[in-house]
């Protein structure tokens, strides 16, 4: 393909960009368009897959068929097969009529299944079976049918880490993996970056009868060093906010505004670690990715951590309430102690602590009171009653009254 035919392409398309991986992947993408090779797209959110499967889809014979573009990640688990192959009148509750599936809507043209890795296991099955043979039965059926429709699945993770984890079908993965084209990260494309940005300004601006915005070096330099793990698509929310806070009407005299690195670092989105970071693969198996249940799995061990965290700290502050040395009158000579070793529990070397002069008789009653509430509300329970009172059952047994001692 020549510089023209390949700029012509990004303009039909709204492709921004000279990056030579991008132009490579578009590349392939019109060589395979002419076969019936399945496609698989791969490449981090936000980098434009879906474009690659209508580019593939105009530059193929199927250009008059339909197009459809099914997010796999977005239906329901329990409705994915009667979404994909449709189902008959009465197959399910609410199953009031048969209904047509996207491969049989799609016949004689393409559908883009993207988020592929979100099929459930028995849903790769279902595609494996079309793939190789275009056979299918509706969900409550048992008439086989037939499709001819082309598929181009894109994906976000690493399939071949899905497939050694068991969340994949290997058979499926080797099946798409044939054709494969990997869609660059905006990171990667630095020069990128700033025509995209204008690019997104201009758009805005010209909706929004604003003045386009442009940046100075330094702040070219910060737009570029910012990883943007959203890519294109977080790229150009930044740039439309951008826009609309510091842009302003344009006037006779006025339809450009240049903001420098100090005005823009204020919209820069600060990266932090305050949430896991899903690990993208390099396509070879080498890397790995959290899926959402991981994730959700991941945040709810961080909660229920803090959650532990925080309920040792009121029994621990409990038990150094409830083991508060008395306080002893000035000019009270205080006990030497040995250190604490092993072999003493720390809430007993806490006792220990306590200076050895004559106890606050009026304390002593209210603490021996509390004990014989707590061993009477649970019915002479020691375990119950120390957890109640916040302290160990061992500095318990030590402070029980004298009708309780010889209690089992």
């Amino acid at each position: 393909m020549d510089t023209q035919e390949l700029q012509r392409l990004k303009n039909k398309y709204d492709i921004i960009g000279n990056d030579p991986a991008l132009n490579r992947s578009l590349e392939i993408a019109v060589k395979f368009a002419p076969t019936d090779l399945t496609v698989l797209v791969s490449g981090e959110s936000g980098v434009g897959k879906e474009n690659i499967s209508r580019i593939i889809h105009q530059y193929s014979a199927r250009r008059n068929g339909r197009f459809f573009a099914v997010n796999c990640g977005a239906i329901p688990e329990g409705t994915i097969n009667s979404e994909l192959i449709g189902h008959v009148k009465g197959a399910f509750t609410g199953a009031t009529e048969t209904r047509a599936g996207y491969f049989e809507e799609a016949n004689g043209g393409t559908l883009f299944l993207d988020e592929i890795a979100e099929l459930p296991l028995p849903s790769q099955a279902l595609l494996l079976r079309v793939l190789q043979s275009g056979e299918y039965m509706k969900v409550g059926s048992t008439r086989v049918e037939h499709t001819d429709v082309r598929v181009v699945a894109a994906t976000n993770v690493d399939l071949a880490y899905a497939v050694s984890r068991g969340r994949f079908r290997e058979d499926l993965y080797y099946r798409l993996a044939a054709a494969q084209i990997r869609m660059p990260s905006l990171r990667d494309r630095k020069d990128d970056i700033y025509l995209l940005f204008r690019k997104f300004t201009s758009d805005f601006s010209e909706k929004y009868g604003m003045c386009k915005v442009s940046l100075t070096h330094d702040g070219i330099d910060m737009l570029r060093s910012y990883r943007w793990p959203g890519n294109i698509r977080q790229l150009m929310n930044f740039t439309q906010t951008v826009t609309a806070l510091e842009s302003q009407k344009i006037t006779p005299t006025t339809g450009r505004i240049e903001i420098d690195a100090a005005t823009l670092s204020a919209y820069m989105p600060v990266e932090s670690g305050n949430l896991p970071a899903p690990l993208q693969g390099d396509g070879q198996g080498s890397g790995s990715s959290f899926s959402d249940s991981e994730r959700q799995a991941v945040f709810k061990a961080i909660l229920d951590l803090k959650r532990d965290v925080d309920m040792l700290k009121r029994e621990l502050s409990s038990a150094r309430e409830a083991a508060a040395p008395v306080q002893i009158p000035s000019g009270t000579p205080e006990s030497t102690h040995a250190p604490w070793s092993g072999d003493l529990d720390p809430e007993d070397q806490a006792q220990e602590d306590i200076p050895s002069a004559p106890e606050n008789l009026s304390w002593k009653r209210t603490e021996d009171d509390l004990i014989r509430r707590a061993l009477e509300k649970y019915h002479g329970n020691r375990k119950l009653a120390a957890q109640e009172l916040g302290m160990s059952e061992r500095t318990l047994y030590r402070k029980l009254p004298p009708e309780f001692r010889n209690k089992k």
